[in-house]
């Protein structure tokens, strides 16, 4: 059998179910792949120590015909801002360093019970806030494509380990790219479900209006997998959605079968393809569009106007919201404590801890999602990005009357260089221009890997994007895209072996 981290984790779903390979064998390749190229990489936060014994209870209750799930066995990485009790959960902040939470969040929890095998917490920038987990409190992460590249962010980590092939899937959070990004930056597949469709119970809140957990994976097919494990109505997150929801790998199946895109209206958001995209990213995003008419697809082209002021309004919303969520940590009730010398006050405890424990980033964002919601400039600021927002979800409702998906490159660019955004914040959050309207029009996104760019050989990302609740739409398209991408280039990106080997 060939390299067992090089399998996807429908395949090794499948060689599980067989009895080729047990859980304990598939889980120790994916540790060795860890202990041989993290050190390079740097995707984890933390390992698991009983991932073996995790994998060996699987497999007994495999034996005894007990699996619970298809992906029963299969190893899975965890973005670090999910709980977990067996693990430290940091958000990747100093200030939450050490911190083991008393209870699992409720994807860490339905992963377990469907028999997947925790690998460890991948690295991200702090509390979500990055666009290249360069803002991580610990380390780096590389991009495996090209080690002196960005993964992308926050979620960096989990799309790393997925290309590098140190665990066949990961669980990410989205609140203005944080999979999508990454997956386009490292030729993976990423998807941001719906807003409400899987439960943020135990997901530490960057943006509780926005963020959104979702899958990455090398295939279609396995994001959708876990999609059905992950998602599903959860009465202990109050913006869950009570409804049921169609099989997402049903409709990936499905997909992967279709003969064409006969009958299908693909919008083109032409604010999403401005002047500012690399030449590359454009080169493949209009082949991607001219494959889709040679199958049958109608290609409309989409007016958003209001997208143009998406970025504005979201670094807004997302501030805002995050100065909220982030007074907990206050060094009162648990995580770090910085106490000064002499007689400190309890105020001056909070500010030395706030001080140390916060990066740079997440100071920016704290002190600007203040500001806007001030007396005297919440309607000014929060209020009318609100207001946006709202004309942000219009524009996609009527353009969702005239097509079935709407399509954009995942990012501007391909992955840029380490380092060359840090001093340029503006620069940094302008690169999630396309992705960002998806998170504030609560619709479900993904990122799948459309080709290489012709100069830098870096994979190049297409956006999907359905309505609301359509999310098994998204797979549908999205596989019988994958298959004839792959059909035309006799490879997928995410099966090309990166620069770590």
């Amino acid at each position: 059998m060939s390299d067992i981290t090089a399998l996807s984790a429908s395949e090794l779903a499948e060689s599980l179910a067989s009895g080729d390979l047990s859980s304990a064998e598939i889980t120790q390749a994916h540790l060795d792949r860890m202990e041989a190229t993290e050190g390079i990489v740097g995707s984890f936060l933390a390992r698991s120590e009983t991932a073996l014994d995790t994998a060996q209870h699987s497999d007994a209750r495999r034996k005894k015909g007990e699996a619970r799930s298809p992906l029963e066995g299969v190893p899975v990485a965890i973005k670090d801002v999910l709980c977990t009790t067996d693990m430290v959960t940091t958000a990747g902040s100093r200030i939450l360093e050490g911190w083991i939470p008393p209870y699992d969040a409720t994807v860490v929890r339905k992963l377990r019970e469907a028999g997947l095998v925790p690998l460890g917490k991948t690295n991200m920038d702090e509390f979500a806030m990055g666009s290249s987990t360069e803002h991580s409190g610990y380390h780096v992460t590389k991009n495996p494509w090209d080690l002196s590249r960005a993964p992308g962010g926050s979620g960096g980590g989990s799309a790393a380990a997925v290309a590098a092939r140190q665990a066949p899937v990961a669980i990410g959070s989205d609140t203005g790219g944080s999979i999508r990004q990454p997956a386009a930056f490292t030729g993976t597949v990423g998807v941001k479900p719906t807003y409400g469709g899987v439960s943020r119970y135990g997901v530490i809140a960057l943006a509780s209006s926005l963020d959104q957990v979702g899958p990455v994976s090398r295939t279609v097919r396995d994001s959708a997998l876990i999609h059905d494990v992950i998602g599903g109505h959860d009465p202990q997150d109050s913006t869950s959605i009570p409804t049921p929801w169609a099989s997402m790998t049903e409709a990936a199946d499905t997909g992967a079968q279709a003969a064409d895109l006969a009958g299908l209206r693909v919008g083109v958001v032409k604010q999403l393809v401005t002047e500012g995209i690399q030449p590359g990213v454009k080169q493949r995003f209009d082949e991607a569009l001219e494959l889709m008419a040679a199958q049958g697809a109608e290609i409309i082209e989409v007016d958003a106007p209001h997208c143009e002021y998406a970025v504005a309004a979201y670094y807004l919303v997302l501030p805002a919201e995050a100065s909220s969520n982030l007074a907990k940590f206050d060094s009162v009730r648990f995580g770090l404590r910085v106490t000064p010398e002499g007689n400190p006050t309890v105020e001056d405890v909070m500010a030395a801890t706030r001080d140390q424990g916060f990066g740079d980033e997440v100071k920016r964002r704290i002190i600007l999602g203040t500001y806007a919601l001030s007396a005297g400039y919440y309607d000014a600021y929060y209020g009318s990005a609100q207001k946006v927002r709202t004309l942000i979800q219009r524009d996609f409702a009527q353009a969702f009357d005239k097509v079935d998906v709407l399509v954009s490159p995942s990012a501007p660019t391909t992955a840029f260089p380490l380092g060359a955004k840090l001093d340029d914040p503006l620069a940094m959050w302008a690169g999630d221009l396309t992705t960002i309207p998806v998170n504030l029009a609560g619709i479900p996104g993904m990122s799948l890997p459309m080709g290489l760019d012709p100069e830098d050989g870096l994979p190049v990302g297409l956006q999907l994007m359905a309505p609301a609740y359509e999310d098994a739409r998204l797979y549908k398209a999205g596989a019988t895209l994958e298959r004839l991408f792959f059909e035309r280039d006799g490879y997928l990106v995410s099966s090309r072996t990166p620069e770590v080997v």
